[in-house]
């Protein structure tokens, strides 16, 4: 694995990083792969994928997995927590604090080491409760 001040920063990953960086939303790599080709034309998918799994081995993005959905791609590496749409499945960052509404007993889980959890909050976004309204 790469630490972040040995990786090189090509134009590819440029583009990448800064695509994410203005979004609240947590793209896919299909979504990522489609924001860079507006930038970089002759980008291929494979490159997209390829480069999203490098940035976030080295730790500038964070990969987000969620049960049954496509994994989704975050430029803010901060630990913090996410809400994922159950109608269009958008991802977006949750003002949680953690330690308020889950504490963990040191005998949860015998012969762990526990270094950390991840709270997804699940509801309707907006789009999908007006568009629920409308039918």
């Amino acid at each position: 694995m790469s630490s972040p001040t040995q990786l090189i920063i090509t134009r590819q990953r440029r583009a990448i990083l800064e695509e994410l960086d203005k979004l609240t939303s947590h793209p896919t790599a299909d979504e990522v792969f489609r924001m860079v080709r507006t930038r970089l034309p002759h980008i291929s998918l494979g490159t997209v994928y390829r480069n999203l799994e490098i940035l976030s081995d080295a730790g500038l993005i964070r990969r987000l997995r969620t049960a049954g959905e496509p994994m989704r791609f975050d430029a803010n590496v901060a630990n913090h927590s996410h809400i994922r749409c159950l109608g269009c499945g958008r991802v977006d960052d949750a003002e949680v604090e953690p330690a308020e509404c889950f504490r963990v007993s040191p005998d949860a889980a015998p012969g762990y080491e526990i270094t950390g959890f991840v709270i997804e909050l699940m509801g309707y976004c907006a789009e999908c409760r007006m568009g629920s309204a409308k039918d």
